[in-house]
């Protein structure tokens, strides 16, 4: 047989089929089909990852609370996509996390050298910056900022403060649909703002494992409709109620102060954990997903990350663009409880 000669084409029909029956293919095209085919399932989990928006982490290590957290922040900010072009005029509602603050304890709340510096930062992109929060635990959220340590730097930076625990309150839908809730009651001044940024202390959670900025925006939910603490959203279900509070929230971004954490019996009762870290991205979960492996925890076995993937954002790290420090870097496993609901986290 010469090079100009055809091969000759076997076809996978049967002897006893005419070919009218219907088509047949010849095992070469067979091949190249099932070959398409393969490549197409095999391939199909990587063109959806890139058809999905990047949700960009930042980390940045070595910082301190006397440092340059302004430029830090801003820093993370621009590294994760916020345009700071479209915040001139905007109104920005911190939430720090003062669940229960006291001078002895400083691993348990967000330090106000954060709060100030992000404030800055937005006060210099010509936004109105508003801070709250509505302690969990305490009623007299005014000696929640004594102890926290924000009253006179509020004051002094005329920032602000909404106490929320006490605020007037509109009802608005549960958009998460995880809890039997079927809507919420939010603080005007959280509704009327543009960007809701989560502030939290990265510590861990005798329940949860972790609590970062998702969970810490239970404190954007006042305690007079809710209760101190907010057993309302316990008997709800807690992971189903941080998912379905942060799909119901306005914009909302998160700026993580881990620099002094808190490990062991968290929230309130565990031992200071020093990581130097100052954590900041445009999409809460994946911040909270780069937290958690920080910390030395499966992000999908922590019960809240496990409803919100996919749903508010990615917790894989292929979703999840790293910029400033790479958190493989950084883990330094955090001392957990040791209980059965905890120890499958890790």
């Amino acid at each position: 047989m010469t090079d100009n000669e055809q091969q000759p084409v076997e076809y996978m029909c049967s002897e006893q089929q005419p070919r009218s029956a219907g088509p047949c293919f010849s095992r070469r095209e067979l091949m190249i089909g099932g070959g398409v085919l393969a490549a197409g399932a095999i391939g199909y989990p990587a063109v959806r990852r890139l058809l999905r928006p990047a949700r960009p982490v930042f980390i940045a290590q070595n910082q301190t609370y006397d440092g340059p957290l302004v430029r830090t922040i801003q820093d993370g900010l621009a590294a994760t996509g916020l345009d700071f072009s479209k915040l001139r005029g905007k109104r920005v509602f911190l939430k720090p996390n003062l669940v229960e603050p006291t001078r002895e304890s400083p691993q348990m709340t967000t330090h106000p050298a954060v709060v100030l510096a992000a404030a800055d930062v937005f006060r210099r992109h010509g936004a109105e910056v508003l801070v709250g929060e509505g302690p969990g635990h305490l009623r007299d959220t005014e000696l929640a900022l004594v102890e926290g340590g924000f009253e006179e730097p509020l004051a002094d930076e005329k920032l602000p403060f909404v106490d929320i625990n006490y605020s007037e309150v509109a009802p608005v839908a549960n958009a998460g649909g995880r809890s039997k809730l079927k809507q919420f009651y939010f603080p005007k001044e959280i509704l009327a703002a543009d960007l809701v940024v989560s502030m939290p202390k990265l510590k861990t959670h005798h329940w949860m494992g972790m609590t970062a900025s998702m969970k810490n925006l239970y404190g954007v939910l006042p305690g007079c409709v809710y209760g101190w603490p907010k057993n309302v959203l316990h008997h709800a279900g807690i992971p189903e109620t941080v998912v379905d509070i942060n799909a119901s929230l306005p914009k909302t971004i998160a700026i993580v102060d881990a620099i002094l954490c808190m490990e062991g019996d968290g929230p309130i009762l565990g031992t200071p954990k020093p990581m130097g870290l100052v954590i900041v991205g445009t999409n809460p979960t994946a911040v909270d997903a780069t937290c958690a492996r920080i910390t030395g925890l499966i992000p999908d076995r922590i019960p809240y990350l496990k409803l919100a993937a996919g749903r508010l954002g990615p917790t894989s790290t292929w979703d999840i663009p790293q910029r400033g420090q790479r958190w493989q870097e950084l883990v330094d496993p955090f001392e957990i409880l040791d209980t059965p609901h905890l120890r499958h986290l890790r």
